[in-house]
This record gives C-alpha cells, structure tokens and sequence, in this order.
C-alpha cells in the first residue's frame, strides 16, 4: 500500500491519497458491462453510475419532496446530535466513511466541539476534489479548534489507515443508509472489517431506512419528476460516452419496485421493445427482448429485528438508537461485543 500525504498551508488540514485494494481496482466499467450485460438476468453495478453527471442528480434526488431520507435523517441529527457525540472523558477522533460534501456532518461536528471544546475530523471518500474541498470548507468555517485529515481512498484500505494511525477514542459515522446499499453478505462483511478496527472505547453511528409502506418507497426513488430515472439512466450514457455504446436511452423504462421478501427497493431499467445495442469499445453486441430488464441497484431496508441479527453477526451490541416520529428511519450507536 503506497501512502502518499500533502500538508497545505493551513497546519489543521491533511490530504491522505491511498492506493485502493485491488477488490476495488479491479471493478472497471468495462469489465462490469461486459460480464453484467452477459449475465442471465442482466445487470450493472450501481457505483458507476456516479460520475460527474450522476452525482449532481443524486444531489438533486435529496431535494425532491418523495425522498423523506435525507430530511429525516438530518432532523435526528439535529435533536439528538449531543447526545450521539458524547460519552469520552476526551474529544473522540470522528471518523466518516463515504463523507461526500459532510453536510449534515456539520451537526455531529458543532456538537462535539461545544461538547470537547477541540474535535479531529477524519473523512474518507473515493473522490478526492469533493474530499478536498468539503475538507477545506470546514476548516474556513470552524475554529482552529477543528483538524481535519482527509483521506483518498475506497472503505478497505481506508480503515487500514485508520486502524493503524489513529489512537485514542474513535467515533466512526456512516450516515446516508448508506448500508443499505450493501446485500446482506457484503453489509457483514463490512461491518466486520469496521468492527476490527474498533476498541471497546470506540463506538460506530451509523443511518439506516426502515421498512415502511410499499408506496412511499417506491415514491422515494421513482420521483414525480423523473430525476431517479435520469439517475438511473446515467450508466447507459457513460456506456455510450466512454465506451462508445449505441443505447437509445428512450427505449428503456425505469422502474424501482419494493420486494418485501427480501427487504429492498429494487431498480431496473426496462427494454421496451426487442432490440439489438452495439459496445464496439468491448466488442460487444446485446440482443435485448421486449420487458427484459437490466437490475441496476438495491436499497435494503431494516427492522430492528434484521439490525440486530446484522450486529450479532459482526460482532457489535447496539448501545442506543433514534428515530423519527413516522419511524421512517433509524440512526443508532453500536460498540465492539
């Protein structure tokens, strides 16, 4: 693992730039489309939908008056934000996986320096200009009593970094239900990678959807304006874009439909007639038929029932949790078993 660090002007910010694992590395577009677009039933992975363009429409999914997620989760933040920081003798290092802009991170922070009175920040995520500059933000915006060390890098090889350079008491966030992005296995798996990097003093706080009636999920990523269908879409027009892909984007339908069976929103996009799309950048031709599909993201709900067996299954005990009145959504506080 290569390490590379950069120290601005200002002493309170550090960049960290981390090698990815190789797990990660070798997930590229092209091997993706090609093995995804091959498969019975056909499918591609959510992540590469996230370029430039998609992430500027997930931000605008947030806004949209259907998706409850976002404003729930930031308004227990608000009412409980002291509450879920407290609990060391000493300002614990907060520690955030998938840190994006750290919006409504801000809550978490301002209460752990009203509470500690000093606070060392540690956001990690894939993309380092969003990273830089919600680090650089932050330290514009807060005292010197704020550190921030930023650091490049994909979950696995991050919290190497952080098992092995941070000492003292942890705080780690995961907010976003970002979990929920995660199949049951791969959520585990995580979670146990988390769950060692922790001590007994350490806690993990973390956000998770609830199941809830089938039509305010659906609603929630089929929205009335159709931006989680563009979301959606945006990986047949980076196929098209880098991979020099012939997808006529208006022959396909997006559909997001809950099982309850398995727990999770579920999202496709629908051929609508019969048709034949061309990949000469892979040397690729799909046939598709009329109502295939190709399954393009999930989103697991949780009942505390399903959290506890996932935190006896990766070894944590719940020590508190919040929720909403509507008891749409759920952030708890996890410690090491």
């Amino acid at each position: 693992m290569s390490i590379q660090t950069s120290h601005p002007k200002q002493h309170r910010l550090e960049l960290i730039r981390v090698k990815p694992s190789e797990v990660f590395e070798s997930e590229t577009l092209n091997e993706t489309v090609k093995r995804g677009l091959t498969h019975q039933p056909k499918y591609l992975l959510c992540r590469f939908i996230y370029d430039a363009i998609g992430s500027e429409l997930f931000e605008q999914i947030c806004d949209q008056p259907e998706y409850y997620l976002t404003r729930t989760e930031d308004a227990i933040l608000r009412d409980h934000a002291e509450n879920m920081v407290d609990g060391w003798d000493e300002p614990p290092t907060m520690i955030e996986l998938g840190s994006g802009s750290s919006t409504k991170t801000r809550r978490l922070i301002e209460a752990a320096l009203e509470r500690y009175g000093s606070l060392h920040y540690v956001p990690i995520d894939i993309s380092e200009t969003i990273l830089e500059e919600s680090a650089r933000t932050l330290i514009d915006d807060y005292s010197s009593a704020l550190h921030v060390t930023g650091i490049v890098s994909d979950y696995d090889s991050a919290l190497r970094v952080v098992a092995d350079r941070i000492k003292g008491p942890k705080l780690l966030v995961f907010l976003g239900s970002s979990l929920g992005n995660f199949d049951d296995e791969d959520a585990v798996e995580l979670l146990r990678r988390i769950q060692t990097t922790l001590s007994t003093d350490d806690r993990f706080l973390f956000g998770t959807d609830l199941v809830k009636d089938a039509k305010v999920l659906e609603a929630a990523y089929d929205d009335s304006a159709g931006v989680t269908a563009r979301f959606g879409k945006n990986i047949l027009t980076r196929i098209n874009r880098e991979l020099g892909g012939n997808f006529d984007l208006d022959c396909f339908r997006y559909e997001a439909r809950f099982s309850a069976e398995h727990h999770r929103v579920e999202m496709r996009l629908i051929s609508e007639a019969d048709q034949i799309v061309t990949i000469p950048k892979l040397d690729l031709v799909v046939p598709f038929r009329s109502g295939e599909s190709i399954h393009i993201e999930n989103s697991h709900k949780y009942t505390p029932t399903l959290l506890d067996q996932l935190a006896k299954r990766s070894r944590f005990v719940e020590e508190t949790s919040w929720t909403d009145p509507d008891g749409y959504y759920r952030v708890q506080r996890w410690h090491v078993s």
